[in-house]
């Protein structure tokens, strides 16, 4: 009884702290009434105010009135001016590139872990002539003003216009008049003093202008000094590396290497120079030699070069050269990641070279991260078409290509390239070719690698009149006597068709290129192709010229979209964006799903 008494003396004690459940929807009842109680107040004081305005607050937090008719009120009193359309898209396209502009820098991750930064180029002895050094900036200035080069960063270093100028052994000298590479071109006037300088470099040209050589032989120069100073012994090396979007590409870059290494040493008193070739398809035991003697020169396409480095099959501990040729398409390719993998396997600074035909200024300025005082050396507007193609732009309907592409190769003599989008394509007019007694060869990436050589070689030593190809063959592979580029449709992005019929009219060379468009073609890359030919004074046939151009709404377009650089639309209308956003928001559903996450 006494326990029983107790326990009640407990609960009474506890009365006064007690607090019943509540359920839920008498709780919101509760504070719905509650609300509309205040409500009801807040309008009852609205009618009583004074019409004393003095003593009214009608903006700010204590105003009576809600935000949202203050903004009304506000803008009725033109408080707040009203943007036009023009003000609104400016800052929306400002929006977008800030977005973009959130890039991780491409350094390496443990730089990036340490902070470090490096503030001063890398050094090398080489210099200009002493004659060309005393001239004014003035007369340097003028010299780029004459070949159209544009430049921009600190320090500028002077042009040279003659090969003698630049130092370079005689067996090199004497291997570009073998090449009938008599003076240097533009690209190589301004960009091969930067390269030799040991300066940082992004070097912007049109498609065939010599941009290969600017960046190959100041490495073979590098290269041979290590070597005259301190010989490579096996396990040793690279002194320098060239990394390339395609394996085409790499094995064509590998080659002029190669052949300026054997003219040194067939040339002089020169050491010997070896090169490695590390691309997907090949066998590397074929390049034992080099591993046993020690690498010089390295020539990569990303995958395999990751490849070679976590197996470590050879270290970048003393490489102090990298170049990186179609920078802008191998970021777009998706190999942004491995190329700040690679970085992360140098143990020093390293200078660092940019190339390519099309670089629009989100590429550039993501690059400009990882260069230490770059100079910028600008050829032409960046993405802009080769002035020595005539470019033939045609209306034809998706089931007359096949018999009119035949009609096509009329027009000049071979050899001739034809671009296709998809593989398919490709071994369709592959096959149609051959049946109509056409020489013709195909590569696309679903080929062999000995398939693609021997494609690229047969058309190359003009056993076959024709080449089909999809892009792989578009990004700066060079054939210096195609006549004839033709389109069998046209490419999804402006860029590509940049590089596509930058493959004529090379080497100051005059080439033809046909593109065949249909209503299958999107209205944007329509009107960038629009733009693109007006700006090369090029004609516009009539299907393109009726077409409606923002540009007559907005006003002019001047430097079109700083995405992807096509002149036809701005960055707030970009498909390429557009695409990136759709692949990155499909590489996230993936990787949520392959996490556990999906239904």
């Amino acid at each position: 009884m006494n326990n029983g008494n107790n326990n009640n003396s407990n609960l009474d004690a506890e009365d006064d702290d007690y607090i019943p459940y509540i359920p839920i929807k008498q709780r919101r009842l509760e504070k719905l009434h509650k609300y509309a109680t205040q409500r009801r107040v807040t309008e009852q004081s609205d009618n009583n105010i004074d019409e004393d305005e003095d003593d009214i607050i009608v903006a700010g937090p204590k105003a009576s009135v809600s935000l949202l008719d203050q903004t009304v009120q506000q803008k009725l009193a033109n408080a707040i001016p009203e943007k036009t359309e023009e003000e609104k898209r400016i800052e929306e396209e400002k929006r977008i590139e800030e977005a973009q502009a959130r890039h991780k820098a491409l350094v390496s991750v443990q730089e990036s872990a340490m902070g470090l930064k490096y503030m001063d180029p890398i050094k090398t002895s080489w210099k200009p002539p002493h004659y060309i050094r005393n001239l004014t900036e003035v007369d340097h200035q003028a010299v780029r003003d004459k070949y159209h080069i544009l430049i921009e960063g600190e320090d500028p270093v002077p042009p040279i216009r003659h090969f003698q100028d630049m130092k370079l052994p005689e067996p090199i000298l004497k291997y570009l008049k073998e090449k009938n590479i008599e003076k240097p071109s533009p690209i190589q006037i301004q960009g091969l003093p930067v390269a030799l300088t040991g300066r940082d470099m992004i070097g912007i040209a049109f498609t065939g202008s010599g941009k290969t050589l600017t960046f190959s032989l100041p490495l073979v120069m590098f290269a041979l000094e290590a070597e005259v100073r301190l010989p490579l012994s096996q396990g040793e090396g690279p002194i320098g590396m060239i990394i390339c979007p395609s394996r085409e590409l790499a094995r064509q870059t590998f080659d002029g290497l190669n052949d300026m290494a054997h003219a040194l040493t067939k040339g002089g008193d020169y050491p010997e120079l070896r090169s490695l070739l590390c691309i997907g398809g090949i066998n590397m035991r074929d390049q034992q030699d080099a591993f046993q003697k020690g690498i010089h020169m390295v020539v990569a396409t990303p995958g395999r070069l990751m490849d070679l480095l976590n197996k470590k099959k050879f270290n970048l501990d003393n490489c102090k050269f990298l170049c990186m040729d179609e920078a802008d398409r191998m970021i777009d390719m998706g190999f942004e990641e491995d190329v700040r993998n690679i970085m992360s396997y140098f143990k020093s600074q390293r200078q660092t070279l940019l190339f390519s035909a099309t670089m629009p200024k989100k590429i550039q300025d993501f690059a400009l991260s990882a260069l230490v005082k770059p100079m910028v050396v600008n050829v032409g507007r960046a993405g802009a078409a080769n002035l020595d193609v005539i470019q033939e732009v045609e209306y034809v309907k998706q089931d007359a290509k096949m018999v009119y592409l035949l009609e096509c190769l009329q027009k000049t003599p071979p050899p001739v390239l034809v671009f296709a989008e998809n593989k398919n394509d490709v071994d369709d007019i592959h096959e149609y070719f051959l049946l109509k007694g056409v020489e013709t060869v195909a590569i696309h990436g679903g080929k062999t690698q000995e398939e693609r050589e021997y494609a690229i070689q047969s058309f190359k030593d003009y056993k076959k009149d024709v080449l089909v190809a999809t892009d792989v063959a578009s990004k700066g592979l060079d054939f210096p006597e195609i006549k004839h580029v033709i389109n069998f449709d046209m490419p999804k992005e402006i860029e590509d068709y940049v590089h596509r019929i930058g493959r004529t009219g090379r080497s100051g060379k005059t080439g033809v290129a046909t593109t065949f468009i249909n209503q299958h073609c999107s209205e944007q890359i329509r009107l960038d192709l629009k733009h693109l030919l007006r700006e090369a004074k090029q004609r516009i046939p009539p299907f393109l010229a009726a077409m409606e151009d923002p540009s007559e709404k907005y006003g002019s377009l001047t430097g079109g979209c700083s995405f992807c650089g096509g002149l036809g639309h701005r960055i707030n209308d970009c498909p390429k964006l557009e695409q990136q956003r759709k692949q990155q928001m499909n590489s996230m559903m993936s990787s949520s799903r392959d996490a556990g996450g999906g239904f």
